[in-house]
């Protein structure tokens, strides 16, 4: 194609995988190559139908619930976590279970534990209904965890004790949107305990971040990830409040409306944590096949962290 409109097209970095969802994808092609098809996972390891259909043809079923996997099977809990009665519910079948639960999601459960025993009520920052939000207040006794979702719920709590609570949040929010939220918390309940450290976990802050230091420079922005991922749906708010006019969050490349982009000169890409770079590429490829088109890096972190995979995929078989 000749002629072709000039474009400028900045890369975030980061973007895509974080350390969690890359174990959690290996934990169940490592599940596949130990025990060999069919491994269940309860619900999808991660937000992606990309990976999620790959995984499957590779021999992976993917359930909702553990009643829909038969006892002789392994059977894999996704990143998100799950509430206690199900790796419980796991055992007294004596299925073969392997917990793919991101550690910084753990580390919430752990806390939620750690106040619950020394007798306080938790508020949970979240979304209603998100597994990974379902997974912690599945932790604790019903009436243990009350959700909050936006600053307006903070005023009609109602607490067993105002002195004795502390809140935590899912790891995958907006941390703009959180830090108003916490501040209500605070204010209404002084003596309410705060996590020690955030809770929103490095990859969700290092993705906001970028988006937030491209969207100046750009007339658009794209956010490469699935509609029931948290994190992704959080890059698009991002990018709107920091300026974007146009922010859209899409599957693949297939997904572009170009008639939306027309007449732009700077588009900002991204992905969220569970999108493979092979969607990137597709994306700046589609680009490249449209507009005269040089690439940009806008880099604001360096992630380096890497988790282990559980021991007993490490055991011989």
């Amino acid at each position: 194609m000749t002629n072709r409109p000039p474009l400028t097209l900045y890369l975030a970095a980061p973007r895509g995988f974080c350390a969690g969802v890359d174990r959690a994808i290996k934990i169940v092609e490592m599940a596949l190559q130990k025990w060999g098809a069919p491994v269940y996972v309860r619900h999808e390891i991660v937000h992606n139908k990309f990976v999620v259909d790959g995984l499957r043809a590779q021999g992976a079923v993917f359930v909702e619930e553990l009643d829909e996997c038969p006892p002789d099977r392994p059977v894999v809990f996704s990143a998100h976590g799950v509430p206690k009665a199900v790796p419980a519910e796991a055992a007294r079948r004596e299925m073969i279970a392997v917990d793919a639960t991101c550690p910084l999601v753990t580390k919430v459960h752990n806390e939620a534990a750690r106040h619950h025993e020394n007798g306080l009520q938790l508020i949970m920052i979240g979304h209603e209904g998100h597994p990974e939000t379902v997974g912690t207040m599945g932790q604790l006794p019903p009436g243990e965890v009350l959700l909050v979702e936006t600053v307006e719920d903070v005023a009609k709590l109602q607490v067993r004790d105002p002195a004795k609570l502390a809140f935590i949040t899912q790891t995958t929010l907006s941390v703009d949107d959180t830090a108003e939220i916490a501040a209500a918390l605070q204010a209404r309940f002084p003596a309410i305990l705060a996590p020690a450290h955030d809770d929103i976990c490095y990859a969700t802050t290092n993705r906001q971040m970028a988006v937030k230091a491209m969207a100046p420079k750009i007339d658009a922005l794209l956010v490469i990830g699935a509609p029931n991922s948290s994190n992704s749906k959080r890059l698009v708010e991002v990018g709107r409040t920091a300026g974007c006019a146009y922010a859209q969050l899409i599957q693949r490349a297939t997904d572009i409306d170009w008639r939306a982009l027309e007449g732009i000169r700077a588009i900002g890409i991204t992905a969220g944590a569970s999108a493979p770079e092979v969607l990137v590429n597709e994306v700046i490829d589609a680009f490249r096949d449209r507009f005269e088109t040089s690439v940009e890096m806008v880099e604001t972190a360096v992630e380096n962290v890497e988790f282990k995979v559980p021991r007993i995929l490490r055991e011989p078989a």
